[in-house]
């Protein structure tokens, strides 16, 4: 049975440490940063709704939320988590990702995802790991899918946006045995793209 804990973790310039308060000007500027939460299909957070967002992230009770840092200057780049965690199945999803739109196309989301993964079945022992997107975020989709991750399948009219519309969310995984060959895949994607 997993026990997933706050943790920090580094790789590829890119440092993942457990997100506090003190991370609230940081992600700030990372949404600022492309006006991220006019985005319909996230959950940015607005401005002035930032520090609320943290709080909301570290009270919930199946959630292990991470600021992402960039190694060299310190600043804070976005953020990510382990989320829907099942204990008693090994499972842990990843997800409330997002990033400044400065480092967005970058090494930036496959470093973070290989440390998360790799903590996940190389540390914990999980079986699964996996990610949701709104139906209508291609984007995610594409980054889930250029991981490995296997679609399962679309649970529809799922969860509330911030618009009031609700989503269709699209449900993507990796199990324990796809995982040697994927990490694979990440580390060759890093290197054709080094930083």
């Amino acid at each position: 049975m997993i026990a997933v804990e706050p943790v920090a973790l580094e790789f590829n310039g890119v440092h993942l440490e457990p997100l506090s308060l003190e991370h609230v000007d940081g992600l700030r500027l990372a949404a600022a940063d492309g006006d991220l939460w006019n985005l319909r299909v996230t959950s940015v957070p607005e401005p002035h709704r930032t520090q609320a967002y943290v709080h909301a992230a570290l009270e919930m009770k199946d959630r292990v939320a991470f600021a992402v840092v960039d190694s060299s200057s310190g600043n804070v780049i976005g953020t990510t988590s382990y989320h829907d965690i099942l204990p008693a199945v090994d499972r842990v999803e990843i997800g409330y990702t997002w990033y400044a739109k400065s480092v967005q196309r970058s090494h930036v989301n496959t470093s973070c995802k290989l440390l998360l993964l790799s903590h996940a079945f190389d540390t914990l022992g999980c079986a699964v790991v996996g990610f949701r997107t709104d139906n209508f975020n291609y984007a995610s989709q594409k980054a889930i899918e250029r991981l490995g991750a296997k679609k399962d399948g679309v649970i529809r009219h799922h969860a509330p946006r911030r618009d009031g519309t609700v989503r269709d969310t699209v449900m993507y995984s990796i199990v324990r045995g796809e995982w040697p060959e994927i990490k694979s895949h990440l580390h060759y994607q890093l290197s054709r793209h080094a930083c």
